[in-house]
């Protein structure tokens, strides 16, 4: 029994709890990261670990909404905010441990929602900086440094890189979608339903604008494909 699994990954997260000087042993872990390219489309994304393991029913995507702009520390300030105010609205049970991505200004972003809530003395919250994997605790300007082999350096680089992943492909998401939807709304006459039949059938816009005339009467009908093949002709 002594090298189950459960027995490891208790002991891990004992260390973990140790290295950061918590009070309780983080087995619930929140991570929260920022993606954006250019300032477009800004968005969050949190994921959870739960007895040190991912719990991805439990992740969540964010639009930013009160940030104009590539603002990273707005942001999360933002997120952080609607996350635990939700949780503490509908009773849930908070993290131990809440890990952002970034240095010393995001956590202090992070940190004002923290006292807005309340929560300061009831989560630990640890911002960690790329490239050094420098750990920063609120306050305090001079960073730790955790064993580069340790699991505890090890499950908050798997969060942070996970968040990352997870951002990012929200990201993507959110993008291609804007661009079809940019690009078939221009055109006057095409409806909800009717992009919806035509990218469920094609794909992508792209191929929309390779298609035949008789392809696209098949679909959506004649006055519709002259709408269609009229605004494609006028586009290239």
């Amino acid at each position: 029994m002594e090298h189950s699994p459960q027995v490891r990954t208790g002991k891990n997260l004992e260390r973990l709890k140790n290295d950061l000087h918590m009070p309780v042993i983080p087995s619930h872990i929140e991570c929260f990261d920022n993606s954006n390219i250019m300032g477009a489309n800004p968005v969050a994304a949190c994921v959870v670990f739960r007895g040190g393991r991912p719990s991805k029913k439990d992740y969540r995507h964010f639009n930013i909404k009160s940030v104009t702009g590539p603002d990273d520390f707005a942001s999360m300030e933002e997120v952080i905010f609607r996350r635990y105010r939700r949780m503490l609205e509908e009773g849930q049970s908070l993290p131990q441990l809440v890990i952002v991505d970034g240095g010393k200004g995001q956590l202090s972003s992070a940190m004002k929602s923290i006292d807005k809530l309340g929560l300061r003395e009831k989560v630990t919250v640890i911002g960690i900086a790329k490239k050094l994997e420098e750990i920063y605790f609120p306050g305090d300007s001079v960073p730790i440094y955790l064993d580069k082999n340790s699991f505890s350096l090890k499950i908050i680089q798997q969060l942070r890189n996970e968040a990352h992943r997870f951002g990012i492909n929200f990201h993507r998401d959110k993008r291609s979608s804007e661009m079809i939807k940019s690009d078939l709304d221009e055109i006057n006459g095409i409806g909800p339903k009717t992009k919806e039949i035509l990218l469920k059938h094609f794909g992508s816009v792209e191929i929309i604008k390779r298609a035949s005339t008789a392809e696209l009467e098949n679909l959506v009908g004649p006055s519709k494909t002259v709408l269609l093949t009229e605004y494609f002709k006028k586009e290239s």
